[in-house]
């Protein structure tokens, strides 16, 4: 699969990297492709990946992962080009400055803007609830870390389920994609227990199920 990185910071570059690992087709998205950061990502990749402009990487792409700041978010939409029919994965939070809160939520979600603005992308949110060191590693001693992700259009989401769980994770189905209004405020959580609770970042989230019969059995 080709998969375009649209914000090659720590979230793009750590899944840009690991999925050229396993085989994908990873585009890197830069304005100037000779740009240094981005022949140190080439460097850290497998040589399935490479260096592209951001419009060369969404054009050439099936699957765009959307990882810019916030703040940059709609003009990043506005350069790359026709997003029609692509998988767009927004991993986006709309933090406030000093990871104080959110700009949006409660009524509207950053992954519905996102889908406002990138015209007939087929959008999923994900990857946006953990950090980028546990996208590099989500094996815990307990089994894989669970990744929730939301969206409308369900190919889509088989596609991003499976790109997760190659990563190592566990996929979870966390609705539509007006259920990114749970999970951005659920990625605060993680950033307030990671960084001001104390817990550090090597943390994740654990989804546990049991049938009616083990219920039983233990009552």
């Amino acid at each position: 699969m080709k998969i375009g990185i649209v914000g090659c910071g720590n979230v793009g570059g750590t899944l840009g990297k690991a999925w050229s690992k396993i085989g994908h087709v990873v585009l890197f998205g830069f304005r100037n492709a000779s740009d240094p950061k981005a022949l140190s990502l080439l460097a850290q990749s497998a040589p399935t990946a490479m260096a592209k402009t951001v419009a060369e990487a969404v054009a050439q792409s099936e699957v765009i992962v959307l990882a810019t700041p916030w703040e940059a978010t709609e003009a990043a939409l506005i350069n790359a080009g026709d997003l029609s029919g692509k998988v767009l994965i927004d991993a986006t939070n709309p933090l406030l400055p000093g990871l104080t809160g959110l700009s949006i939520g409660t009524s509207e979600s950053a992954g519905e803007k996102v889908a406002k603005w990138a015209k007939g992308a087929r959008v999923v949110k994900a990857f946006n609830t953990v950090g980028f060191n546990i996208m590099a590693d989500p094996h815990f001693p307990d089994g894989p870390a669970a990744l929730p992700y939301c969206g409308d259009d369900p190919r889509a989401k088989q596609i991003v389920a499976k790109l997760s769980a190659e990563l190592g994770f566990q996929p979870i189905d966390a609705g539509p994609l007006s259920q990114s209004r749970l999970l951005e405020p659920f990625a605060l959580l993680w950033i307030t227990l990671a960084l001001k609770q104390g817990f550090g970042r090597e943390i994740g989230f654990k989804f546990m199920q049991r049938s009616e019969r083990e219920k039983r059995s233990s009552e």
